[in-house]
């Protein structure tokens, strides 16, 4: 016959529960969001459409952070009945935050578009057509309102050849001699 000890049983049972509670408990108090602050715009020179296209990747929380703080609005990316003051409000965002220029030229550059992807929103811009650079300046600001830790990573493509930089907040400017 076989004797079971319910006590013993009953005890590895709450120490189970307890096992997994606590581990519960340090997950949740050692989670955090995202501990740094990082995005990347790259402008490619694209030499048939003879325009900068410009892709900025941020993470969407701190994306729709900014938004929200610069307009004092609340807006959610992944709900689709905002995506219209989204677009909106990305399109003043960037105008503002963004600025390039070719060859001692400002250029202007028209906000296209932008995409969620997971944890991170893809913003789309072009450059109005001009001649192949040969030195490119750029000002990028991005989530600069909302983190003074932010970092952005800053690429620039011409005919190729890619030239990169990190821009730590309060650094916006960066030159390129192609």
């Amino acid at each position: 016959m076989i004797n079971f000890d319910f006590n013993y049983v009953l005890l590895m049972k709450k120490s189970l529960i307890a096992y997994i509670l606590c581990s519960f408990v340090f997950c949740l108090v050692s989670f955090k969001v995202h501990p740094y602050h990082v995005g990347s715009v790259e402008f490619n020179y694209n030499s048939k459409s003879k325009t900068f296209e410009v892709t900025g990747r941020f993470f969407m929380d701190d994306l729709e952070n900014a938004l929200n703080k610069k307009y004092g609005k609340s807006v959610h990316f992944l709900d689709p009945k905002y995506k219209s003051e989204i677009n909106k409000e990305l399109e003043n965002y960037s105008s503002e935050y963004l600025k390039l220029k070719a060859d001692n030229q400002f250029v202007k550059v028209n906000y296209v578009g932008y995409e969620e992807d997971h944890e991170s929103v893809n913003i789309y811009l072009e450059s109005e057509t001009l001649a192949v650079p040969k030195k490119v300046e750029t000002a990028v600001s991005f989530l600069y309102n909302l983190f003074d830790d932010q970092m952005n990573i800053i690429h620039i493509v011409v005919n190729g050849e890619r030239k990169s930089e990190k821009l730590n907040y309060p650094d916006r400017y960066l030159y390129q001699q192609f």
